[in-house]
């Protein structure tokens, strides 16, 4: 530590012996005792006087926040560990050097604060300083800095400055700002999503229908073929939306990661092509999770497409699995993840890398950086929101030239957790003459399901809104089944419909549909006896989800039925 000049005068010492200073100053002297007790208290003051000193070194140097000392120059006087270890440089380097020449990146807003102090006399507080160190990791960093004037005998000889580095709380700050960005885009895509299942569905329903008509010629068969073929692709764009609103319905069940991920490898090969080489880095033991194995398969699909389009002229591909904790300090750094257990799909490609601009608008839906026609602006956007909806967690690191890591972090499964089973596929069923109360307040939506109804072998009643539909059961006992749409206006949605229809008539099974079903079953589960059918169905998907519901017993928090178009 560098020392200042001390100057210090132990006043009240001076004041006790003035008198006597005075006599000797005047030609006369003083007894030995009293000689004796001058050099006493004056030894004694300056004792007080370097542990004084010494206690301020002490807690300048202990201190977490930066402290410098400057003089009217701008030249460094003193500064303490912290300061220094910020700048990369010992204490002592700092010592006369200016300002500028010690933190040129800082220089241009420090320079204003400290010409204010100089001109105002006053104390200006809360600088919010930004730069990179020119000695350190090369990243930008942040300081909250107060500036004051430092006087000895009333006139100005100093300009000290304390300094809190604020860089973790801005990356939170910005990290929280863009998770709050792209939960209003999940948000608003889930409702665009919503209208766009109606819209499909009423199209695959009528082109299915058309398809069926006995007299329709071949022309008509293919080109109604042509545009359900459309349409089935702009439901699988809309489940996609789904995906990164995080209203998809997943089927989640027990996985062993290095078995999927080994099991992968051959349809990544055939996806990347020879230039690209695959490595596989599968640790032993690796925990059991609980996700969906299909939406996990095609997140490792998307992110080796991106990386095989960021390596146009070939390179590697490494694909690792580990277990690892993500502790209370990663979890305050990262807003929405959840310390414990975790099971890590790392994948890391020797890419071109992305720049910071685009780094931070890669999980944005229709966001792409390839040329029109290449990609969708989709794949990361639906890693994303599948790895929210499984509650797990995505970070992405790139640089550019330097290529890219994603990694996928999931929650370790509880013991003895087990997956939903999937239905298997059994041959078309038909009505035997139920009656079915179909309550959908999309008309078009309505008129193509109660033709479809009909076909299948069911009598129709129809209402437009829930409080329309508890009016007709309340007239008609003898409905079997309610084909209910989740969300209606009216007061009343799908939901609470079928909440009241088992309380007051419980043998009246219930069906629901729903454009995002996932957030159905999160939002506190379903009726008992009640199922669920995703938006838009085909013909046949209906035909089981009814037969379904009529035929068996309702299980606790409902079940899920289909997950889109086939």
């Amino acid at each position: 530590m560098v020392r200042a000049v001390r100057s210090l005068k132990p006043a009240a010492v001076l004041r006790r012996w003035a008198p006597a200073l005075a006599v000797v100053l005047g030609g006369g002297s003083l007894s030995a005792a009293e000689l004796k007790r001058a050099g006493e208290e004056a030894r004694a003051a300056k004792r007080r006087s370097d542990e004084s000193f010494a206690l301020l070194d002490a807690l300048q140097s202990a201190a977490p926040l930066g402290f410098a000392l400057v003089d009217a120059g701008f030249r460094f006087l003193r500064v303490n560990p912290a300061f220094a270890a910020a700048t990369g440089l010992d204490p002592e380097q700092h010592i006369g050097r200016p300002i500028e020449a010690v933190v040129p990146a800082l220089w241009p807003q420090v320079k204003p604060a400290l010409e204010r102090v100089i001109e105002s006399g006053a104390p200006i507080v809360n600088v919010e300083v930004t730069g990179e160190m020119p000695i350190g990791p090369g990243e930008e960093r942040h300081w909250l800095a107060t500036f004051y004037p430092v006087r000895v005998e009333n006139r100005l000889t100093g300009i000290g400055f304390i300094a809190v580095e604020v860089s973790a709380q801005r990356r939170v700050e910005a990290q929280l700002r863009q998770a709050q960005k792209m939960e209003a885009i999940g948000i608003l895509t889930g409702g665009v999503a919503h209208d766009f299942n109606n819209l499909l569905g009423v199209i695959i329903g009528n082109l299915d229908l058309l398809a069926e008509t006995e007299h329709a010629d071949a022309e008509v068969l293919e080109l109604a073929g042509e545009a359900r073929d459309a349409a089935l692709r702009g439901a699988d764009l809309t489940r996609r939306l789904l995906a990164f609103a995080r209203r998809q319905p997943l089927q989640p069940q027990e996985l062993d990661v290095n078995t999927l991920v080994s099991g992968e490898t051959k349809l990544l090969e055939r996806l990347l092509g020879e230039s690209i080489e695959i490595a596989l880095e599968l640790e032993d033991g690796i925990w059991p999770i609980l996700a969906d194995a299909a939406q996990l398969e095609a997140s490792l699909a998307n992110l080796a497409t991106n990386a095989r389009d960021a390596m146009p002229a070939g390179g590697n591909l490494r694909i690792a699995t580990r277990n690892c904790e993500l502790d209370a300090a990663y979890a305050a750094q990262h807003p929405y993840v959840t310390p414990g257990d975790y099971v890590l799909i790392e994948v890391t490609d020797t890419g071109s890398g992305m720049t910071p601009e685009v780094m931070s608008r890669i999980f944005e839906p229709f966001f792409t950086t390839k040329e029109q026609g290449r990609g969708s602006g989709l794949g990361l956007s639906m890693v994303f929101g599948f790895m929210k909806q499984s509650g797990g967690h995505i970070s992405v690191e790139s640089e550019l030239g330097h290529g890219t890591t994603c990694r996928l972090y999931f929650s370790r499964a509880a013991q003895g957790a087990r997956g939903e089973e999937k239905s298997v596929a059994e041959p078309l069923p038909m009505g035997r003459g139920e009656t079915v109360l179909l309550v959908e307040d999309n008309a078009a939506l309505r008129r193509m399901a109660v033709r479809q109804l009909g076909e299948l072998g069911y009598r129709v009643r129809e209402a437009e809104n829930a409080p329309q539909a508890m009016e007709m059961l309340a007239r008609d006992p003898a409905i079997d089944l309610l084909f209910t749409d989740v969300v209606m206006p009216g007061g009343m949605d799908g939901r609470q419909l079928a909440d009241r229809v088992a309380a007051r008539w419980p043998r009246v099974k219930v069906l629901l549909a729903s454009g995002f079903p996932g957030s159905v079953v999160s939002g506190g589960g379903l009726a008992r006896g009640a199922h669920l059918l995703s938006k838009p169905y085909r013909r046949e998907q209906l035909a089981r989800a009814l037969r379904e519901a009529i035929e068996r017993e309702g299980r606790a928090g409902g079940d899920e039925t289909g997950a889109g178009p086939a």
